[in-house]
């Protein structure tokens, strides 16, 4: 896998966005940077059924459209139903194994917490790992707890290789060093779902990584 396809990877569901505006801030979004979209459909409000593979139809379009792969957050069934580039998935979710039998081909992203949890993981099975949360988080309930830059850097330490994207709380201020802590891109949710100013900020972003 391309690790370039990681330094601007936007994660975001209809619950992250200001109500109606999900579809619109995508596609400012990526066409001003992005190099990755991970639908993650969850929370209180999230779709479900029908309506979720309806959204989801029009997010492959928007991604195809400026070709960005699309990975799906664990979600296995709409995965393949999209015939997404790939699946995203938590220590809790599918086994890694089992997960690659179903997605041979396919982009395999696998969440990191720790050293610990990446010497139990199936890594050598994945394409690449998000490793944080980094810094607390209000986008995700089930964050899991803080590793801070130390963290990011131990688990670079651990795995001079494996591509890694850094996740977790992260602002314009935190990328440099996250990049100097071994990551080769950043996930951000809220950065670009609730910015005033989505194509700007997605530049600068995106300028970090020229």
């Amino acid at each position: 896998m391309d690790k370039e396809i990681l330094q601007v990877y936007f994660i975001c569901g209809t619950a992250n966005c200001p109500e109606g505006k999900f579809l619109e801030i995508l596609e400012a979004a990526f066409k001003s940077g992005v190099t990755c979209f991970q639908f993650r459909e969850k929370g209180a409000n999230a779709l479900k059924g029908g309506e979720k593979v309806v959204l989801a139809r029009k997010v492959k379009e928007l991604c195809r459209k400026y070709q960005i792969p699309l990975i799906i957050n664990d979600d296995v069934d709409l995965a393949l139903e999209l015939d997404a580039d790939g699946i995203h998935l938590g220590q809790d979710d599918l086994p890694i194994t089992k997960a690659r039998q179903l997605f041979p081909n396919k982009i395999i992203g696998l969440s990191v917490g720790s050293t610990i949890e990446y010497q139990r993981s199936a890594v050598e099975l994945v394409d690449y790992i998000g490793v944080g949360p980094i810094f607390p988080t209000s986008s995700k309930n089930d964050a899991g707890e803080v590793i801070g830059l130390k963290g990011l850097n131990d688990v670079r330490d651990y795995d001079k290789e494996i591509p890694i994207v850094a996740i977790g709380g992260i602002t314009f201020g935190d990328v440099a060093a996250i990049k100097q802590s071994g990551a080769d891109g950043v996930a951000v949710i809220s950065a670009i779902a609730q910015s005033k100013q989505v194509e700007v900020d997605t530049q600068r972003l995106s300028s970090f990584f020229d």
